[in-house]
């Protein structure tokens, strides 16, 4: 009888699920309540969210503007904001809050053990408009 033991080098892991679309984002116990981190699943950068005991795997650029919402994002009570024109999302839904025109497009994703994992068949982008370029008038 043989035994087999491996290591399993889950730092440089891309994808150990059967579903090829499924990647490793990161360890849930890496993020606070609130907090937001950019990460890379397989070759599509991310943002992932965490709001109490739940987690959102999103694009990493806001609807609006593509300003990075790893950098200007605030994740607060459920609400994500930009805080670069205050445009808001249900965190959980992507449901719009607020002033935001569009919704917050997510990845499904989900809680493995102690890691978050998120379903990437393909990168979600957002369409931006050359008329968007600034809300206000001065």
């Amino acid at each position: 009888m043989f035994r087999m033991l491996f290591h399993i080098d889950y730092e440089n892991q891309m994808n150990i699920s059967k579903d090829e679309a499924w990647f490793r984002v990161c360890v849930a116990a890496d993020l606070a309540d609130g907090q937001l981190q950019k990460h890379l699943a397989g070759e599509t950068t991310v943002v992932v969210a965490r709001a109490g005991d739940e987690f959102r795997v999103l694009p990493p650029f806001c609807p609006h503007m593509a300003e990075p919402l790893y950098e200007s994002g605030i994740c607060k009570g459920g609400t994500l904001t930009c805080s670069k024109h205050l445009w808001q999302w249900n965190i959980l839904t992507g449901e719009q809050r607020g002033p935001a025109e569009r919704p917050l497009l997510l990845y499904p994703s989900e809680l493995r053990g102690d890691e978050v994992w998120a379903y990437i068949e393909e990168e979600l982008t957002y369409d931006f408009d050359e008329e968007d370029d600034d809300d206000f008038e001065w």
